[in-house]
């Protein structure tokens, strides 16, 4: 039995089917990871779900920001409806199964046995692996409660942009998820930087990727995560970044999580379906 992970697809299901040909993934044995975007731009987002849906405990699937845009577009905010590519899924006659498979998945997932931890884009210096499992639960509450319409009609935005254990109410969710779904770069006292999404090196003066601020609390645990196209692959400072930018005519990348370090086994070339911008 196997364990692989796989970077954003974003409705990329050809290429996705590809890759796992590929690799010879087993869904009867094998596990998949995705480090989440499974859906928009890309050409058949819908596709994407029932697949993963369709694994069950098989797969392994974070949240990450173009998921919850779909599910705020599903619960009627239409901020940002015009850059969707979302209607295969919206009208599709198992909508609304698949959007409550999609609003109970997790915003962190741990194996403890591989001793990996999985997000979508980062966390900030300030929380350990302890308090980042804290957080994902009281926004994966929220999500998978009575209240989450109230939520994704309200979770856009960049403040508060530093953490507080004091943060209360929908300030504290807004910070949390940003951070789990929005998150590269921050200042090196955790102040987070949102607007930023150069590749490092074109970055201001002052912006730090999340991953290389000195002292992170989080930098004794293996992370894999995704949601940065410009960065590409990286395997360094306890962190594996498997967005290869696929849906941008890039690559669709997959590694092998084992105990030992991971092992990059496959990235397949992509057709693209957008032009950055």
């Amino acid at each position: 039995m196997a364990t692989y992970a796989v970077g954003d697809i974003q409705g990329c299901y050809n290429e996705l089917r590809h890759l796992l040909d590929h690799i010879g993934f087993d869904p009867a044995a094998d596990r998949l990871w995705s480090v989440g975007d499974l859906v928009n731009r890309g050409p058949d987002s819908v596709s994407v779900l029932r697949w993963f849906k369709a694994l069950g405990d098989r797969a392994a699937v974070v949240l990450g920001n173009h998921d919850l845009h779909l599910l705020a577009l599903a619960a009627g905010n239409a901020r940002h409806a015009g850059k969707s590519t979302l209607n295969d899924v919206l009208t599709a006659p198992d909508r609304d199964e698949l959007l409550h498979w999609l609003r109970h998945r997790p915003l962190l997932h741990l194996d403890e046995k591989k001793r990996f931890a999985m997000v979508h884009a980062g966390l900030p210096p300030q929380w350990d692996l302890a308090q980042a499992r804290a957080c994902a639960a009281e926004l994966e509450a929220t999500l998978q409660g009575p209240g989450y319409r109230e939520f994704l009609h309200a979770m856009y935005g960049n403040q508060p942009d530093r953490w507080s254990p004091d943060l209360a109410g929908m300030d504290r969710l807004r910070f949390i998820t940003n951070c789990f779904t929005r998150l590269r770069y921050c200042t090196a006292d955790g102040r987070l930087l949102l607007r930023e999404k150069r590749a490092p090196g074109l970055q201001p003066d002052g912006a730090v990727p999340w991953f290389k601020v000195p002292g992170r609390a989080s930098r004794e645990h293996r992370i894999v995560f995704g949601h940065w196209s410009t960065l590409g692959y990286l395997a360094e400072h306890n962190v594996w970044a498997l967005d290869t930018g696929c849906l941008w005519g890039g690559r669709l990348t997959a590694v092998r999580i084992r105990r030992k370090k991971p092992i990059k086994v496959f990235d397949l070339d992509c057709a693209g379906y957008q032009t950055p911008g």
